[in-house]
């Protein structure tokens, strides 16, 4: 689950993590009253969206005057950004984070995650903040540091000697070494108290009255472990997530829109994703990733099926499934099912391998529906393909 800046700046100063002082608005007259009442020289009027790239979107407007913050704000609330994150329908801004501005001497980039190849908490920093640390790492790897937290004895002095070093600040700015060491002590308390996937602060600054400042924050939270932080659930933004997303949470689904339009139900990730390829591979284009669990049930398929059939992209239905924990004459009930209730118009085809695979071949093709029961892999992601492009 992702939050807002604003939210993750609140989570960071709970934390001991220094943040500009700010506040969320809603509107040009909260304002105007908020601006009046902020005691700073620059005025920094930010757009809320669970997205990067604000700032060149047009999201971050800066002024010395108090009088221009409602005109900035109203400019805008009920915008919608298009960045390189929110795809081409862009997020409408709901939201805005106005805070104080701050003296910077220097930017610096810093996060906190799960390294894949150690499995270990990893801070990941470099000397260039502000910019796309994927950029950098693709243009100046040598400039990406990590530190890797071992998560038996947690956060040691060593791990922050090491990263101060490597960023070259006891001979840039020696003052805030202990502020450093302190903050990488306290990000590594909030991400493993509160489950976080991800801590980001890009940029970290060092300001001109040598001060360390998170001007600007993003965390995202594990899933899975939501149920243990009551608080963080309420940050979660509805607004900010697909409908069809919310939809197959509900359900326990896992499900992420593409911009496809063969639609895709498949139980198991590793399957799910060879189902994609396999599309690509036959001359189309995944609407999605949904993947309805290794124990899949009738009940779980025909909402998965349902979701599917809501996406107005979706012009064929491609169900792929293996059965092993789950028995396949099940699914082909939940997709009779949910066939029966929504109606089709869409082409479907079914893929079934595995436990009562043939049982549930037979009751697709005794169920009187437009649904088409394949074997093999490749002839049923060769015939959606083909039945999609004579639809059209």
């Amino acid at each position: 689950m992702d939050i807002h800046e604003f939210q993750a700046k609140q989570l960071f100063a709970q934390f001991g993590i220094p943040v500009p002082k700010g506040k969320e608005i809603k509107n040009a007259r909260a304002a105007e009253k908020w601006a009046a009442a902020l005691e700073t020289s620059v005025y920094v009027v930010k757009a809320q969206i669970h997205a990067g790239g604000r700032g060149k979107a047009g999201g971050v407007k800066i002024t010395k005057n108090a009088e221009e913050v409602p005109g900035l704000a109203q400019e805008l609330i009920g915008k919608t950004l298009v960045t390189h994150q929110t795809g081409p329908k862009g997020r409408k801004v709901r939201r805005l984070l106005i805070e104080e501005g701050a003296g910077i001497a220097k930017e610096l980039y810093l996060s906190l995650l799960v390294d894949r190849d150690s499995g270990c908490p990893t801070f990941i920093a470099s000397t260039e903040g502000g910019m796309d640390i994927e950029e950098v790492a693709e243009q100046t790897p040598e400039k990406v540091l990590k530190e890797s937290i071992d998560p038996a004895v947690g956060f040691q002095a060593h791990n922050g000697r090491n990263l101060a070093f490597a960023l070259g600040l006891p001979d840039l700015e020696p003052a805030v070494v202990k502020p450093f060491f302190q903050m990488l002590e306290n990000l590594y308390r909030l991400f493993m108290e509160k489950n976080a996937a991800m801590l980001e602060i890009n940029p970290l600054v060092i300001t001109t009255d040598k001060r360390l400042v998170a001007l600007d924050g993003k965390v995202s939270f594990d899933d899975s472990a939501l149920y243990k932080h009551p608080d963080v659930q309420k940050f979660r933004d509805l607004h900010e997530e697909d409908p069809m997303e919310i939809e197959a949470g509900k359900h326990n689904l896992n499900y992420v829109k593409l911009d496809g339009d063969i639609g895709c139900m498949v139980n198991g990730a590793g399957l799910a994703m060879a189902t994609m390829d396999v599309i690509k591979l036959a001359g189309s284009e995944p609407a999605n990733f949904l993947d309805v669990g290794g124990g899949a049930t009738k009940e779980t398929v025909a909402a998965g099926f349902r979701i599917l059939l809501k996406d107005k992209k979706v012009k064929g239905i491609f169900i792929n499934i293996f059965g092993g924990i789950v028995r396949c004459e099940r699914i082909a009930h939940g997709v009779i099912e949910a066939a029966k209730e929504v109606g089709i118009k869409l082409p479907v085809v079914v893929r079934l391998q595995g436990t009562n695979a043939e049982e549930g071949r037979k009751l697709l093709a005794e169920s009187g529906l437009k649904v088409e029961g394949v074997a093999d892999l490749w002839e049923a992601a060769q015939r959606i393909v083909a039945l999609r492009k004579k639809k059209k």
